[in-house]
């Protein structure tokens, strides 16, 4: 755990591309750290207007074909969210979007006329992402950097492009404050997704188990941070509540699934990969803050 008395000065700072990822990857970590009294802020990089809407009740806020307007509802849920994750008496994050709120718009999936949209974060120069992010890292200063794997977890281009931005902001910020960051790739292990897949007693109509390799996940071995979040378990299903249009939460409430209806476990343990320059291969850290001198 982050020390009580150098806590107040503990910075972790994520990196996420639409509302609802923060808590999906890690609503877990968000929680415990905030219990700790850690300062956390959350980073998101568009309003997520592309979305799929999960039922009928906003089913017209769609961009295709509809109000346009999810985006901004999804700033109500990423707000409800953040709350969830955060202990009473805590002053927790609030939504933070790259460039302020609507600069840059939800790409959609690789291959949608929506990734074309000249405001698209993928149609974006990535030297202008690269300085705003690489502002707000200089302005908070963390020691902790959370972010995406290369590949954006699923391959979303906004994921894949919150990584390549991340890859080119955190070195300009570093030169900018004359000192690292501890950086992790949020991932998912193999063994822990198993053994959440294998505890489902119960699939809710409509669902469905994922196939062999439908979610992704990293072989043990390659995981080099696992972070206990089994205390504020329920403070991330309840963040994973809030975001109602894109996500729906099991009777079990062990389980959710997104727009698909592929069920997944919501997990005890939320894993990393480091990838600083510190990072010492063959060991697990169980504390993002290890090592990190006050």
């Amino acid at each position: 755990m982050v020390a009580e008395v150098t806590a107040a000065r503990a910075r972790l700072l994520l990196v996420h591309a639409h509302p609802d990822d923060e808590t999906i990857m890690t609503g877990g970590t968000i929680a415990e750290y905030l219990s700790r009294g850690v300062d956390v802020r959350v980073v998101t990089f568009t309003l997520g207007e592309e979305g799929e809407v999960i039922g009928d009740r906003w089913a017209h806020l769609v961009a295709d074909g509809g109000a346009d307007q999810l985006g901004g509802f999804r700033i109500g849920e990423l707000d409800a969210a953040l709350a969830a994750l955060t202990p009473p008496g805590v002053v927790g994050p609030r939504p933070r979007f790259l460039g302020g709120a609507g600069r840059w718009r939800d790409s959609g999936m690789a291959g949608t006329p929506s990734a074309s949209n000249p405001r698209a974060l993928f149609q974006a120069a990535a030297d202008e992402l690269a300085e705003a992010l690489a502002a707000e890292l200089v302005a908070f200063a963390p020691q902790v950097v959370v972010t995406y794997d290369e590949a954006g977890t699923y391959g979303h281009p906004d994921h894949k492009r919150v990584h390549e931005i991340s890859s080119a902001a955190i070195p300009l910020a570093q030169a900018r404050l004359r000192r690292t960051f501890k950086v992790y790739e949020s991932v998912t292990q193999a063994s822990e997704l198993a053994r959440g897949l294998a505890a489902v007693s119960d699939v809710p109509a409509g669902w469905r188990m994922p196939g062999p390799d439908e979610l992704p996940s990293y072989p043990d071995r390659e995981v080099t941070a696992a972070v206990d979040v089994s205390n504020v378990l329920d403070r991330k299903v309840r963040a994973l509540a809030a975001h109602a249009t894109q996500v729906t939460v099991a009777p079990s409430r062990t389980e959710f699934a997104l727009s698909n209806n592929i069920i997944q476990p919501v997990m005890s343990t939320e894993h990393f990969i480091r990838t600083d320059a510190g990072r010492v291969d063959g060991a697990v850290e169980t504390d993002l803050f290890a090592g990190v001198e006050w």
